[in-house]
């Protein structure tokens, strides 16, 4: 399993737009891939469960990868990650 933290760095917080572009990389990817805040969890190709985090500007988030291609999705989202406002 690999993991990832990462502080939302966008004012807006993880809203419509980079929620749906979050989903569409995590789709990318054979591993499954959770986000999770305190005791909220969601999985990262859902929108509407992302979207019912409401996750802020500043909040901390981890984000666990598990399956056959682990190493390639946690590049990929790191990247994407290091690319949202």
């Amino acid at each position: 399993m690999k993991k990832i933290l990462y502080t939302i760095k966008d004012p807006a917080g993880i809203h419509a737009r980079p929620a749906g572009m979050l989903v569409k990389e995590a789709k990318k990817y054979d591993s499954r891939i959770q986000l999770q805040k305190g005791d909220r969890k969601a999985s990262a190709t859902n929108l509407i469960a992302i979207m019912g985090m409401g996750l802020r500007c500043g909040d901390q988030v981890e984000i666990s990868i598990e399956g056959p291609d682990e190493d390639a999705a946690k590049e990929g989202l790191q990247a994407f990650l290091d690319t949202m406002a």
